[in-house]
């Protein structure tokens, strides 16, 4: 039994070493990953194997021009813009391939690595001035451009932020104009005004004003197309119910990633439905108490930081595969947002139906998107979405969960650079010196 014990003992501590190494050549990630997934000689070489992933992991570091929209309740929601030809992924300034009138559906597609656009579909003309320049107060009455560029708008879903897009953002940088917002009370944008009111809470028809706030700072004109992952879709949704004006004359196209129009009270996130009914009875209770202990509960998650991964790694992805790195940044992603926060929005999702609204989409170029394997806004809903909307593309992408923008990047990459390409002839038949606009 001593021997043993003494050989188990020189196992753990060679174990350990092997570990430690690894996370020393961390730089490229991959040692760090496996580090993170096999080290079981103790919590502490986990958390420096975090560290190292942390250091290492280049997720999330995309910045662009920054810029503030105010809410209609005066939340201050903070977003950043990707102007063409401007920091490419090479940090050059010019996007891959990027050049002087290039056809964006054709041209990007080969940089996403997609199915080449056949030549003959048109591109949507170019700003002849800076998109960044100032137009005066009289040319700004006078309505959109018509060289006004196609803007691609990213809506993130809850408890994470506009960071959740780093793959799609690194791949479109420079070859197409894009907006990243932060939803209220997330990422960089500012704490819900209207939630400072104990008993206001926050709902999805909040967020789609608050996206029309953010279109009508970030991209006042020319065609746009929203994307939108889980609540992200759901205040795509919301702006269509109330501002379906603007789906009407601004929206080109849309991608609707891992959501849901409604119904949510119906999924059982993989566990048995007794105990999920059970659940929903106390979960919006036990949130706002949760909520109310906000430092106790901060340091609960940092004491039990292995059962959180776990966690996050069950409901966010599908693939047992999956990049240490990526599922580690979707972990800090989520852990960043703050209990009281979860505990705000939880009950807008029980609420949340807007089958309806997806009536303003028919007609356009619709990507709808989702994993197979997703708990969260399961598959079926994808496919309900797609059926309201029959001109829709559907994919739904084996073993892939609920964040399968980053579990599986260059698909997402090449079945949204199609609908951009879609989008692109959409907005150029349809466009006559007018708002971009479809036949009422």
């Amino acid at each position: 039994m001593g021997d043993g014990a003494s050989a188990w003992t020189s196992g753990w501590r060679r174990n350990a070493s092997v570990a430690g190494a690894a996370i020393g050549v961390a730089a490229a990630g991959a040692a760090a990953g496996v580090a993170l997934e096999r080290a079981l000689v103790g919590r502490g070489v986990r958390h420096k194997a975090r560290l190292a992933l942390d250091a290492a992991g280049p997720f999330g570091t995309l910045r662009g021009t920054p810029g503030t929209a105010v809410a209609d309740d005066g939340t201050e929601l903070h977003y950043e813009i990707d102007e063409i030809g401007e920091a490419g992924p090479d940090g050059t300034g010019q996007g891959p391939g990027q050049a002087p009138g290039r056809n964006l559906g054709r041209d990007l597609g080969q940089d996403l690595g997609a199915e080449p656009v056949p030549a003959s579909v048109p591109a949507v003309p170019r700003p002849a001035t800076p998109p960044s320049e100032e137009r005066s107060p009289v040319a700004a009455a006078e309505g959109p451009r018509p060289d006004a560029p196609l803007t691609v708008v990213f809506s993130h879903g809850y408890c994470l932020a506009q960071d959740s897009w780093h793959f799609q953002r690194a791949a479109l940088r420079g070859a197409v104009r894009t907006v990243f917002w932060d939803q209220r009370s997330h990422g960089r944008s500012e704490r819900g005004r209207a939630q400072r009111d104990p008993g206001t809470p926050v709902t999805i028809d909040q967020l789609g004003h608050d996206l029309k706030a953010v279109i009508e700072a970030a991209a006042p004109e020319g065609p746009v197309v929203l994307v939108g992952h889980s609540m992200g879709g759901m205040t795509m949704m919301a702006l269509a119910a109330h501002h379906p004006e603007l789906i009407r004359d601004r929206v080109v196209g849309a991608a609707f990633v891992g959501t849901s129009a409604g119904r949510l009270a119906d999924v059982s996130f993989g566990l048995p439905v007794a105990g999920v009914k059970a659940a929903r009875r106390v979960l919006p209770g036990l949130l706002r108490v949760l909520g109310s202990q906000v430092d106790l509960v901060e340091r609960g998650r940092r004491v039990t930081a292995d059962l959180f991964a776990g966690l996050v790694k069950r409901y966010s992805f599908g693939s047992k595969e999956v990049d240490p790195g990526v599922a580690r940044f979707a972990e800090r992603l989520i852990e960043a947002t703050p209990i009281d926060v979860v505990a705000e929005f939880y009950p807008a999702f029980v609420q949340h139906e807007k089958s309806a609204a997806l009536s303003a989409f028919d007609g356009l170029p619709v990507l709808v998107l989702a994993g197979e394997e997703d708990l969260i806004t399961p598959s079926e809903h994808s496919t309900a979405i797609a059926e309201a909307l029959p001109g829709a593309e559907l994919v739904i992408v084996p073993e892939a969960g609920h964040l399968v923008m980053l579990e599986y990047p260059e698909l997402v990459g090449d079945h949204l650079a199609h609908l951009l390409a879609r989008a692109e002839a959409y907005a150029a038949a349809r466009h006559d010196g007018a708002p971009y606009h479809r036949p009422v």
